[in-house]
């Protein structure tokens, strides 16, 4: 008689949750070192050879170096990380601006338009009184030149 080993039996439920349970804790570990490994990078006030210790801290003994850097710097590392998505979304609102206002600089001036009703009116497009309140608008500064 052969009895068939089932995998529910195998592996229970709470081992099936132990093991979630460690999978995410690593996913986290690893979240949060690659979180300081750019906040080493990222941070001005570090020299080279302090970024180069905290680094080659955090990678020969992982686990300590983290927990240490976390007590030593984790505070500044908030406040560089507010710092940085302020300037990055000061840098968006500057740069919306700035592409906003040259797209104002398109339009055309008052001469163009001028020159563009005349050449209408030389083809027969639009009448003279037409011109003459267009170029009314124009001068005026009040609307578009199309009749």
């Amino acid at each position: 008689m052969s009895t068939h080993t089932y995998l529910a039996y195998d592996y229970p439920l709470l081992s099936m949750f132990w093991t979630l349970l460690w999978f995410f804790l690593w996913v986290m570990w690893f979240v949060l070192l690659f979180r300081i490994i750019g906040d080493i990078f990222r941070d001005d006030s570090l020299s080279g050879w302090g970024k180069t210790g905290w680094l080659a801290f955090c990678i020969v003994l992982p686990f300590l170096g983290v927990f240490v850097y976390l007590i030593a710097r984790g505070r500044e590392m908030g406040r560089r990380e507010i710092s940085h998505a302020r300037a990055q979304q000061r840098a968006f609102d500057d740069y919306v601006r700035e592409t906003a206002a040259a797209g104002g600089a398109t339009r055309p001036s008052s001469a163009e338009e001028l020159a563009r009703l005349s050449e209408m009116r030389s083809h027969g497009d639009i009448t003279d009184d037409e011109f003459r309140r267009a170029k009314e608008l124009v001068l005026s500064g009040s609307g578009p030149s199309h009749p």
